[in-house]
Order: structure tokens, then C-alpha cells, then sequence
């Protein structure tokens, strides 16, 4: 049933190495985000969308691509 106001958005599974899977577990421990899977979302949509984003940001953005990197994400 669909509840007014509900939007449904499809998703998939990706795979990671489980050693990483933990590390980010425990990295996001505290921080509020809910699931490994919401924090890796929220990662990607801020690189994706670096794209659109003013110079300023882009120091951020290299920040999170860093950290992606020593994840094993990128």
C-alpha cells in the first residue's frame, strides 16, 4: 500500500569487500547516518554533483574523493 506523499525509489546492492564494509561501519558510528549503504549514497551524490558546484566546494569535494580513495571506493 502507498502511504500519500510516499515516493519509491528503486535500488540495487553493490559489493564490497567485507574488511571495508566494517571499517566504514565503524567510521560512521555516531554520525547519525543509519546504514553503510546510506553514508556510501550520500558520498557518491556529493561527488556526482561536484560537477555543478562552485570552485569553493571543489576543496570539499577532493576531500571526499581522498577519503573514497582510502576506502577502497575509488
Amino acid at each position: 500500500m502507498k502511504v500519500k506523499g510516499e515516493s519509491r525509489v528503486p535500488f540495487t546492492s553493490v559489493s564490497i569487500p567485507l574488511t571495508l564494509f566494517k571499517k566504514v561501519e565503524k567510521h560512521i558510528e555516531g554520525t547519525g547516518f543509519p546504514s553503510v549503504s546510506s553514508y556510501v549514497a550520500f558520498l557518491l551524490r556529493m561527488i556526482l554533483s561536484d560537477k555543478k558546484t562552485s570552485d569553493k566546494s571543489n576543496y570539499e569535494t577532493d576531500m571526499i574523493r581522498k577519503k573514497l580513495q582510502e576506502l577502497g571506493y575509488i
